[in-house]
This record gives C-alpha cells, sequence and structure tokens, in this order.
C-alpha cells in the first residue's frame, strides 16, 4: 500500500501547479530576495564583501554547513534532530588527521573519516529507532559523548604535522570555485533529487507527517529513521574531510557549535522542525546566508562571542515564523 496518492486530477495533468510555479510559493524566493539585498547592501557598505577572495571564504566556510545540512534536512523531515553533529565531525577529524599524521595512504585515511562518520549516526539512528528515545535526548548525550571519544583521541592536544594530502579538496579551486563548494552543489543535487523523486525519499515527508500512519501504510519507519541518521553521519565524515583540507591540521576544540550553523541553515531554508516539509535547496540558501551573516560580523568587527547569539536569533525567528504557518494552515 502506498501512503502518498496521487490525485486524479494530478493524473490527469490538471490542477498540479507547475515546478515554477511551487518553486515560487515555497520558501526559497523569499531567501533569494533577502540574500540579494543583503549582499547588495553589505557590498555598497564595505567594499571586501563582494572581492573575489571574499565570496570564495564564503562558500569554503559554508560547504561544511552545506554538505552536513543535507543530511540534516532529512533527520528533520522525518520528525527528527541531531545536535550530535559537531563533536561527531571532531571524532572523524581527529581520526583522520591522526591516520595522516602516521603516514597512512590518503584512501585509507579518508575511508576512516568515512566510517567514522556513519558508525556515528548508525549509533544515533538506532537509538532513535529501536531505543524509540527521543532524538533530542539521543543525540544530546552522543553529543557528549563522541566529545569526550574526541579528546580522549587527540590526548588534549592539536593534531599538526599533516601532509598536504587533502588541501585541494578544502582550498583547491575549479573554474574558480571552491572545490569543497562543488562537492557541496553534488551532494545536495543527489539529495535533493531523492527527497522528490526517490519513493523512499516521499516515505520521509509521510514520517514526518504521521509516524504512526505511515507505518499502517507500510513505511518501514525504523529503517527509515535508522538511514537518515547514517546518512547525515557520512556526511559528517566528508565534512570532516573538508575541514582537515582546509584548516591542515586539527585543533581540540574542532566543532564546537558547528550543529547550531547547520540546524540554524536547515531551519533558515524553511524545512519545518515539526516534521514532514523541507527542501535541500533551501537549505543551500540557508548555509547561504549563515555564512554570510557570520562574514558580515567579521568584517563588521563584531566580536566573535555573540556570533552565537546572532544564530539564535536567526533560529527563533525562523521557527516561531513556521509553527505560526502550521497553526494558520491547521485554522483553515
Amino acid at each position: 500500500m502506498t501512503f502518498i496518492q496521487t490525485p486524479p486530477a494530478a493524473i490527469a495533468g490538471k490542477g498540479r501547479p507547475s515546478a515554477l510555479r511551487r518553486f515560487l510559493r515555497g520558501n526559497e524566493v523569499g531567501l533569494i530576495a533577502v540574500l540579494v539585498i543583503l549582499w547588495l547592501t553589505l557590498g555598497l557598505t564595505y567594499d571586501p564583501f563582494l572581492t573575489g577572495g571574499n565570496v570564495a571564504n564564503i562558500l569554503r566556510e559554508i560547504a561544511q554547513i552545506g554538505i552536513v545540512g543535507v543530511g540534516m534536512t532529512m533527520v528533520i523531515i522525518t520528525g527528527g534532530i541531531d545536535v550530535s553533529a559537531g563533536s561527531a565531525l571532531a571524532v572523524c577529524a581527529v581520526l583522520v588527521g591522526q591516520s595522516m599524521a602516521s603516514g597512512h595512504p590518503a584512501v585509507v585515511s579518508v575511508l576512516i573519516g568515512l566510517v567514522a562518520g556513519a558508525l556515528a549516526g548508525l549509533v544515533n539512528g538506532l537509538l532513535v529507532a529501536y531505543g524509540r528515545i527521543h532524538p533530542i535526548i539521543v543525540t544530546f548525550g552522543t553529543l557528549n559523548l563522541f566529545r569526550f571519544i574526541s579528546f580522549q583521541l587527540a590526548g588534549g592536544d592539536w593534531v599538526t604535522g599533516l601532509p598536504p594530502t587533502l588541501h585541494g579538496l578544502g582550498m583547491g579551486t575549479l573554474l574558480g570555485v571552491p572545490v569543497a563548494w562543488w562537492l557541496t552543489m553534488a551532494l545536495a543535487l543527489a539529495g535533493g533529487y531523492y527527497l522528490r523523486y526517490r519513493p523512499t525519499g516521499r516515505h520521509l515527508y509521510a514520517l514526518g507527517n504521521n509516524a504512526e500512519t505511515a507505518r499502517l501504510s507500510g513505511v518501514r519507519t525504523t529503517r527509515r529513521q535508522v538511514a537518515v541518521y547514517t546518512v547525515t553521519g557520512l556526511l559528517v565524515g566528508i565534512a570532516a574531510l573538508v575541514f582537515v583540507g582546509r584548516n591542515g591540521g586539527v585543533q581540540t576544540n574542532v566543532g564546537t557549535g558547528f550543529e547550531l550553523q547547520v540546524i540554524a541553515a536547515v531551519v533558515l531554508g524553511g524545512t519545518s522542525v515539526l516534521g514532514g516539509k523541507g527542501t535541500v535547496l533551501g537549505t543551500l540558501l540557508g548555509a547561504l546566508l549563515v555564512g554570510t551573516v557570520r562574514n558580515a560580523l567579521i568584517i563588521i568587527g563584531v566580536p566573535a562571542l555573540l556570533e552565537g547569539l546572532f544564530l539564535g536569533l536567526l533560529i527563533v525567528v525562523a521557527v516561531s515564523v513556521d509553527v505560526l504557518r502550521q497553526r494558520r494552515r491547521a485554522a483553515v
């Protein structure tokens, strides 16, 4: 039995809005408008903002947010959340750095990072799906667990002396665009295609709208939950490779606050914290907004400690707007 049924009018080609019309009705148009206004204002006010080097820096910085944001979008669509992403990133980055510093082949170091990330996500997924523990409780617990593991692995010291194996991934450019951003776009296209055109991708929306109804309709809800957390962990591993390539070393506090940036990008992109709604395109635009705000704060000279305050305010505003929209739709 299929949970999502197509209306007869849509089958006949009538009554179904075009892709352009759906796009214009979506949250993405508003985000694009905000970004255009923000970029024009900052470009006219601060000369360094629209330089090629600064734009490339913004894209490199948000590449990690966008990569993990693809998986986080799927997690939140199902009605879950993962606040352990920053700590999982630290574990992956430390393991990759230590492997590279030990002289292991690049492919071995890359596989270590990817496997570590996938295992971290798998742990979260199993606890959420089969342990039936609320995702915020599970991932808050693993946030602290993974952070402890990363400190133990690093011994409280920075991982330095790394070969430039991943430098091209973190700092290289292709056609004038950072390689990391090309990678982000490729993963976003794959994620967007999966959510929109694959039956299992559509099941994630059904799960977020009503898990019990989805289960009764034949959706393997536990399997889908495990899958989205595992995929998110794998993407965390990829983001860790980008981080190591960009920084050339791993500090002890790597990934602190990273999950806040990812969640901010996803929520600002229009993914509902209540589940059942969201797009990868919106998440990429949200990541660009987060990166723009962070870059602008640096240019303006706002203390780094206030960055979390601004991100927190953005999240509160986005969540409040989403809740108001849901209430309005429920009242209709």
